[in-house]
């Protein structure tokens, strides 16, 4: 243990605990640096062979499954070759470690992927972090050494990829970082296992080349469904954007208005074997393939939980506050969970929550105030008409979460340039969905209220 001083220079003693990060993706880098902050002794497990998680790219998926179906995904990252960011870089950034411009890598304000690897990269460097990172160990199993234990501690059972060499290891914490957008979520289609023409999840998507000529239907209206879309009228005869409503965003409409190839649809009634899409309209077109932009799966094949942490129609729970099961916290977290919200400041602004409750600075409510908690937050989104499988969009909510894990921990609430700047941008995609990421100019009213703040002074070079 560590003596430490509050600023009323009273002593508390800080718990200094070894603690098992799954995952190398944002939230489990940040996760794992504001552990180091507080004492503890952190190993990081990560299956790949370089940080990123998600942003990792992976152009080769042949032996990927086209539905995600396999137990084992073989491929972890679900981002396209020209994915940019949705969100300008001012706002990406952790809170001490500002995403700028780097001399010689890509300088647009909404960047693709590649650039933000690059900034985790950078941000491992500089707080030494690498040294705490175990590359392609998959974990395979995680459990409580004892059940009746008070203070639980969990086994880790992980797997060296390349020398199929086993290590067991006992934790006294164990933070999930593991991200959401690997196993896909598909829709339940009649006729969808009998339809002979190609069906394949956006998790294999990766650049349009391989449609070239075909009628495509796409299945989602939410982010990836109509940017995709866009792309693939680049090299498609046709392109069919299925949604569940035809009230789309203005953005969405320019779009279609001015690509000829493109058309709205409404939602699969059925797949027929003679190779038709039938819609719910009853409208019909004959297809070459369906690119399901369908979201994903919530899963954790690797943690044993006695059934305290299930997932139930894609919500995981039961979790205080999407972060700690109740009757097995605070020795189990999870990162990362939400999601529809800017990443980066909310998993800094947890993980901050979860290294000082494991240190003893602050605490976790009592367990039936936990459980309360949560009911109430079910309750509400059930009179909302949120169905359960949406139970973690939270949407702009995200800024009252971030502010409320600062209130637990002490924190400053996020600054209001970058909650403007996050309905801003929002507000402008909705509107202009094909141009708005090249429509901001250095001199805009916000953007200059934002880089008058002395966070963007601060040193990001390793």
């Amino acid at each position: 243990m560590v003596l430490e001083t509050t600023k009323s220079e009273e002593p508390i003693m800080s718990q200094s605990k070894t603690v098992c990060v799954i995952g190398a993706g944002p939230s489990g880098l940040v996760s794992a640096r504001e552990l180091k902050k507080e004492g503890h002794k952190v190993v990081v497990m990560e299956q790949n062979d370089d940080v990123g998680g998600q942003w990792l790219y992976q152009p080769n998926v042949e032996e990927e499954d086209p539905l995600g179906k396999t137990k084992i995904l073989k491929v972890h990252s679900s981002i396209y070759s020209s994915l940019r960011l949705i969100s300008p870089r001012e706002i990406m950034g952790f809170s001490d470690f500002p995403f700028t411009v780097k001399e010689g890598r890509d300088t647009r304000r909404f960047p693709g992927h590649e650039e933000l690897w690059l900034y985790l990269k950078d941000f491992c460097e500089v707080f030494g972090l690498r040294e705490m990172i175990r590359f392609n160990v998959r974990v395979e199993f995680v459990g409580m050494v004892n059940d009746d234990d008070v203070t639980k501690r969990w086994r880790v059972k992980s797997v060296e990829k390349k020398s199929g060499e086993v290590i067991e290891e006992v934790f006294d914490a164990v933070v999930v970082a593991t991200g959401h957008y690997s196993y896909p979520r598909l829709p339940s289609i009649k006729g969808m296992d009998m339809w002979k023409g190609k069906q394949v999840h956006s998790h294999v998507y990766r650049v349009p080349d391989p449609f070239r000529d075909e009628v495509v239907v796409v299945v989602g209206g939410f982010i990836s469904g109509p940017d995709i879309s866009i792309e693939l009228v680049k090299v498609a005869k046709e392109v069919h954007l299925s949604v569940k409503s035809l009230d789309v965003s203005p953005g969405v409409s320019k779009a279609i208005t001015k690509h000829q190839s493109l058309h709205l649809q409404p939602q699969i009634e059925s797949l027929e074997e003679d190779g038709r899409v039938v819609f719910v309209d009853g409208s019909c077109i004959v297809a070459d393939t369906i690119l399901y932009c369908t979201g994903y799966r919530y899963k954790f094949p690797f943690l044993e939980s006695e059934g305290r942490v299930e997932v139930d129609d894609n919500r995981v729970g039961p979790l205080f506050e999407h972060t700690f099961p109740l009757s097995l916290s605070p020795s189990l977290s999870f990162v990362g969970i939400p999601r529809k919200l800017i990443g980066f400041p909310f998993f800094e602004s947890q993980a901050k929550w979860i290294a000082m409750i494991l240190s003893g600075k602050t605490s976790l409510p009592p367990y039936d105030e936990m459980m309360q908690s949560v009911a109430e937050f079910y309750r509400a989104k059930e009179a909302n008409g949120v169905p359960k499988r949406n139970t973690h969009d939270i949407g702009r909510d995200f800024v009252t979460y971030c502010d409320k894990y600062a209130d637990y921990t002490g924190y400053p609430h996020l600054e209001e340039w970058r909650k403007k700047l996050c309905v801003t941008t929002i507000l402008r995609s909705l509107d202009n969905l094909e141009t708005y990421r090249d429509s901001w100019d250095d001199d805009h009213e916000l953007l200059q209220e934002a880089l008058q703040d002395p966070y963007f002074a601060q040193r990001t070079t390793p």
